[in-house]
């Protein structure tokens, strides 16, 4: 059986006030799911690893495979809770321990 290598990605939100951590992800599968359909959405693997909120930085975690199509929908959110907003990639990993210590 061949293991799943995974990439962590730290997402910055521009964003006024701060969303639920629901909020958020129900943006982010939003958007996959309208770019790429709920297929590719099921291929992602999508989780929310972790939240700060005073800096506004989710760190959420997908497949390696499917990082091209995480990436460009996330680009693609406009949104989040009905406000406006935008992420932005800050770092991608394979393990924690050096995504936190890349953003500090």
């Amino acid at each position: 059986m061949k293991r799943v290598k995974r990439r962590y990605l730290a997402l910055q939100l521009e964003y006024e006030g701060l969303p639920s951590e629901r909020e958020f992800m129900d943006a982010v599968w939003g958007s996959v799911t309208k770019l790429y359909g709920e297929v590719g959405a099921s291929l992602t693997g999508l989780a929310l690893i972790n939240f700060d909120g005073e800096r506004k930085i989710f760190v959420i975690r997908t497949s390696l495979a499917s990082l091209p199509i995480v990436r460009a929908s996330l680009a693609a959110v406009t949104a989040v809770a009905g406000k406006t907003g935008s992420m932005h990639a800050l770092a991608v990993s394979g393990t924690l321990k050096a995504l936190y210590s890349s953003i500090g």
